[in-house]
């Protein structure tokens, strides 16, 4: 027996307490730092999401200067600079110098970053494979350029600040300097692709990239008016788990039962609130705090018996269809395009929206697979494709019907690209890569609807399309015959050849002309009593949301 007992304190011993930053040190794959390709690529990506979140936050339009700069083979120097509204002293060192560290993690509000892991993850890559501190430079506007140079310890997960400096210099905004290990590509998921992706989506921002061989490329703003800044809201109490709400019953300032719904949860009005108590036959009188395990259990269940509202959707920005159009317009150049953004719609009690558009011919590839660029809270997701919602979406949607090939359940071909996008006050990413969304049914609802307003219209387009070449090919046939009976026609009526001949040719304009405005009017009346049908539903459904919550209110 004290043998046992003498092995389970050795065991114990070897038992000790790791940092964050030491587990993902050990595993920074699970942070999409899988391959020295990928790894600067997120990098980069972790970067300038911070800098776009910063200007955006500050309300200024973006101006991001990126440079990859190359020092010997599978090595580079990465420069990132914002005008943003830089970053005060104080927090500088915690921002790239401690895992989950940020102001993001507990806001509902649509946002780039979620977790607080990105840019610091970043400064810990470079130092495990180059062993350099990483420079940071930063302008507040106060005439000040605060600049510091600094590692993670990962036994802490603190930042090691090795040199910091103040000197003077005018104007806002933050650069990072960092040296890491890296593989530099062109093509697909290359830093091109991403920061392309990127101004289809942030069409306000402008960009210039500086590549490893030198050469310039620019991302220019086609949109001179950013998004509507989304606002925080409450949780809501859709989809709330026990564990969470053990956690809130715990540290509420409410006094009861009622008060705590009510107060804690977003669209909850004192009406909802009685029959949810009254429906876990628990004591409203009852402090939060004393609740039994048994009344809360109690309570989840009679949350998910109550039919409440939808929460607000003022914490969501999209780009707007206008938006995107001229993003896809700018960087792709297709003949045609057709853009759509849904309604604000739920999962889990969190608010959602999707952002569909479809891009046609012109410079697009016109051989194999259709292209597809998946985004979410306007950051491109450019690895797991096929692990990803919105890719699942766009297979499962029938593209024969809508003037596409498609082979069974598959990605269409054809000169198309299809840009869809996510976003939510918590987008459900299948894990800390942030590269794919995960398969909840409402998503995928929501952006196969969008997939079918869109190609709706690109069949539209389509059918005119056809119709223009098929007309085409028949006037040129007439054309043919015209010479020969405008010579019958002299012939038997002595009239000059030529004459008839130019009649006969405006006549056949005319009729083809007056043929192709009825077909379009037909497709346009089609298309619109689609579309309304579709808005008066939606619009009732909305409409008798917001009865509800008014009267609860």
């Amino acid at each position: 027996m004290s043998d046992k007992v003498t092995r389970a304190d050795e065991l114990a011993r070897d038992h000790k307490e790791i940092s964050i930053a030491e587990f993902f040190e050990k595993n920074k794959h699970l942070l999409g730092y899988e391959n020295l390709q990928k790894s600067l690529l997120t990098c980069v990506r972790e970067a300038v999401d911070n800098a776009l979140d910063a200007c955006e936050e500050m309300n200024v339009l973006p101006d991001i200067y990126v440079e990859i700069k190359k020092i010997r083979d599978n090595r580079f120097k990465l420069i990132v600079e914002d005008n943003g509204p830089g970053i005060v002293k104080e927090h500088i060192a915690n921002i790239f110098g401690k895992l989950l560290y940020g102001s993001k993690f507990h806001k509902l509000q649509q946002s780039r970053g979620q977790q607080g892991i990105g840019i610091s993850a970043s400064v810990l890559y470079s130092q495990l494979t180059t062993g350099k501190d990483t420079k940071i430079y930063s302008k507040i506007g106060d005439g000040k350029v605060h600049v510091y140079e600094l590692h993670i310890d990962t036994k802490t997960n603190l930042p090691v600040i090795s040199k910091e400096n103040t000197i003077y210099g005018n104007g806002r905004g933050t650069r990072i300097e960092m040296e890491i290990k890296g593989k530099y590509m062109k093509g697909k998921r290359s830093v091109f692709d991403y920061l392309q992706q990127t101004a289809v989506m942030n069409p306000a921002t402008k960009l210039v990239f500086l590549d490893p061989d030198g050469k310039k490329h620019l991302f220019d703003r086609v949109v001179t008016k950013l998004a509507k800044r989304p606002k925080e809201i409450k949780p809501h109490i859709s989809g709330i788990e026990l564990g969470t709400l053990k956690k809130m019953l715990k540290i509420t300032k409410a006094r009861n039962i009622v008060s705590f719904i009510t107060t804690e949860f977003s669209r909850i009005g004192k009406q909802t609130a009685d029959q949810i108590v009254k429906g876990a036959e628990v004591d409203y009188k009852l402090s939060p705090k004393n609740l039994t395990f048994s009344e809360m259990e109690a309570l989840i269940e009679s949350i998910e018996r109550t039919k409440v509202s939808n929460p607000p959707t003022d914490c969501l920005s999209p780009v707007g269809e206008i938006a995107i159009e001229k993003g896809i317009k700018k960087e792709l150049h297709p003949e045609f395009i057709a853009t759509i953004t849904r309604k604000p719609a739920v999962y889990r009690g969190n608010p959602f929206q999707i952002e569909v558009g479809i891009g046609y011919g012109g410079d697009l590839d016109k051989e194999g697979q259709a292209t597809l660029m998946r985004f979410a809270n306007r950051v491109p997701l450019l690895y797991e494709q096929s692990a990803c919602a919105l890719t699942k979406s766009l297979m499962q949607t029938e593209w024969k019907r809508y003037g596409l090939s498609q082979t069974g359940s598959s990605i269409p071909t054809g000169p198309v690209i299809f840009t869809i996008h996510m976003i939510s006050v918590w987008v459900p990413y299948t894990s800390e890569g942030k590269e794919a969304v995960a398969s909840y049914p409402d998503i995928i609802k929501e952006v196969k609807l969008g997939l079918q307003d869109a190609g709706r219209k690109m069949q539209v387009y389509l059918s005119r399309k056809k119709r223009a070449s098929d007309i085409e090919e028949k006037k040129e046939t007439f054309r043919k015959y015209i010479p020969e009976i405008a010579s019958a026609l002299n012939k038997i009526t002595g009239k000059d050849a030529k004459e008839i001949r130019d009649k006969l040719n405006k006549d056949l304009e005319g009729r083809v002309e007056s043929l192709e405005v009825k077909t379009e009017q037909y497709d346009d009346l089609e298309l619109n009593k689609k579309k309304t049908e579709k808005d008066e539903i939606e619009e009732a459904t909305e409409e008798l949301n917001e009865e509800m919550t008014e009267k609860e209110e």
